[in-house]
């Protein structure tokens, strides 16, 4: 089973808390100033920080599924 990460763009704010909990994952666009996904389907020991980084935005704008 997969991991799949999603980020609604609508709903993200820019506050980067994704990319303090996992850089590895996340990035912020330097013109938008919203989240950009590094991987959608990241290998599954990233998960945990995926987690983290889905609890962390204050938008509640990262989903993480199992794919």
């Amino acid at each position: 089973m997969g991991l799949k990460v999603r980020v609604d763009l609508a709903a993200c704010q820019g506050y980067a808390c994704c990319m303090m909990e996992a850089p590895e994952l996340f990035d912020v666009d330097d013109h938008s100033g919203k989240a950009v996904l590094l991987s959608g389907n990241p290998p599954d020991d990233q998960r945990s920080r995926a987690l983290d980084a889905a609890r962390a935005c204050p938008a509640h704008a990262i989903a993480v599924e199992n794919d």
